[in-house]
C-alpha cells in the first residue's frame, strides 16, 4: 500500500478487499456522501448504485445521497429503490465537507455532468475494477481482478458488517451477472460463483433476474440489431466484424442508447471472429466504439491509442473525426494484433 500527502492508494489484486479505517474515517467525518455511477448505465453501475447506496442510508441515514448520471434504461427498472436516485440539480448546494463516491468509472469523464461540481467535494472515493482505471480518487479500491463492481461492493459490505439485504442482494447478482454476460466472461473466477451463492441465500428471485436481463428485449432493441446486422463488414479473413450504427438508424428504429446492448457480443460471438467493433454516431463527426474480442487479443490496448480503455476483452472509447476513417485506422491497429 502507498500513502502520500495527496493520495491515499489501496489497489488490490487477489487479495480480501477491507474498507480501511481512513476510508470509515472518511465518510464519518464527511457532512454529505454522495454517490455516483457511469453515464450511459449498465447492470453493473446501477447495481454497485444502489446496493452501496441503500447499505449507506442504513447506517449514515440521510447525509447519503444518490446520483442519476445519465437516464436508466428500462431493462434495470425493476430493482428496487430507484426512488433514492436524485437528479443533479441537488448538486447546486453541496456541503464544504462532502464525499463524492464514483462506482464503475475508470476516469472522471465517465461521471457526466457530475465532473462539472467536482471541485465542490473535499475527498473523492473511487470504487472501480476496470484495470485502464487512472487512481483519480483520494481514496482508490480498483481491484481488476474482480468480475465485476459489484462484486467489489459485496465484499466490502460483508467485509466491515454494513447491511446485506434481499434489494441489495437483488442488486448486486444484478451487476455480476450483467457484467459477466451471466457468468460466461472469462473475469468470472471461483469467487464469483461464491459471491452468486451468497446472494441467493437471500431468497433473491433470480428468475425475475434473468427474465429482465435476457429475455426480455425491445421491439426497438430488434430492429436496430437487424439493421445494424445488415450493415456488419467482415474483413482479414473474417477474423474482424465490425458495424456503424448511424443517428438515422437510431431514429428510424426508435431506438435509445441503451438499445444497442448486445449487438457487438453478437458479432464477437460469431464463427472465426477474434474482435468485433461497434462505431455508434452520437454527435457530428463524434462515435462512440465498443470492442470486444473472443480469445487473445487485448482490446484495451487498442481503445489506449484513443484515449480509450477498459479491459482485456472489453474495451470502448469515444473518436471524434471522418467515420470512414476512424474505422481505417482501427482495422489497421487491430490487424497488427491479429495471429
Amino acid at each position: 500500500m502507498v500513502f502520500t500527502f495527496q493520495n491515499l492508494l489501496i489497489v488490490l489484486k487477489k487479495m480480501r478487499i477491507r474498507m480501511k479505517s481512513d476510508i470509515l474515517k472518511e465518510l464519518d467525518r464527511s457532512s454529505k456522501i454522495y454517490l455516483v455511477s457511469h453515464i450511459n448505465p449498465d447492470g453493473d453501475s446501477i447495481g454497485s448504485l444502489l446496493a452501496f447506496g441503500k447499505s449507506l442510508k442504513h447506517k449514515y441515514g440521510e447525509k447519503v445521497i444518490l446520483l442519476k448520471s445519465d437516464k436508466i434504461p428500462d431493462t434495470f427498472k425493476f430493482l428496487n429503490n430507484m426512488n433514492y436516485l436524485s437528479d443533479l440539480q441537488i448538486l447546486k448546494a453541496i456541503d464544504d465537507n462532502s464525499t463524492l463516491i464514483t462506482l464503475d468509472c475508470g476516469d472522471l469523464n465517465r461521471i457526466g455532468a457530475v465532473n462539472d461540481s467536482i471541485k465542490n467535494f473535499k475527498s473523492i472515493i473511487n470504487i472501480d475494477h476496470h484495470k485502464s482505471n487512472n487512481l483519480f480518487g483520494k481514496i482508490n479500491i480498483v481491484d481488476s481482478d474482480a468480475s465485476s463492481t459489484s462484486e467489489i461492493i459485496f465484499k466490502l459490505l460483508k467485509d466491515n458488517s454494513l447491511l446485506i439485504d434481499k434489494d441489495i442482494a437483488e442488486a448486486l447478482y444484478t451487476g455480476i451477472s450483467s457484467d459477466t454476460g451471466s457468468f460466461k466472461y472469462e473475469s468470472t473466477d471461483a469467487n464469483t460463483h461464491r459471491i452468486a451463492s451468497e446472494l441467493l441465500e437471500y431468497n433473491i428471485d433470480k428468475s425475475k433476474i434473468i427474465f429482465y436481463l435476457y429475455q426480455n428485449r425491445s421491439i426497438e432493441t430488434t430492429n436496430i440489431f437487424i439493421e445494424a446486422i445488415k450493415k456488419i463488414e467482415f474483413h482479414y479473413h473474417n477474423k474482424i466484424g465490425i458495424t456503424i450504427i448511424t443517428k438515422n438508424m437510431m431514429k428510424e428504429a426508435n431506438a435509445s442508447v441503451s438499445d444497442i446492448d448486445g449487438i457487438v457480443e453478437f458479432i464477437r460471438d460469431t464463427e472465426n471472429i477474434e474482435i468485433a467493433c461497434v462505431i455508434k454516431e452520437i454527435d457530428i463527426n463524434k462515435y462512440k466504439v465498443s470492442l470486444r474480442s473472443k480469445s487473445y487479443l487485448d482490446v484495451s490496448q487498442i481503445a489506449t491509442h484513443f484515449n480509450g480503455g477498459g479491459h482485456k476483452k472489453a474495451a470502448g472509447m469515444v473518436v471524434e473525426g471522418n467515420v470512414e476513417k476512424i474505422k481505417y485506422k482501427l482495422l489497421q491497429l487491430i490487424n497488427k494484433k491479429l495471429r
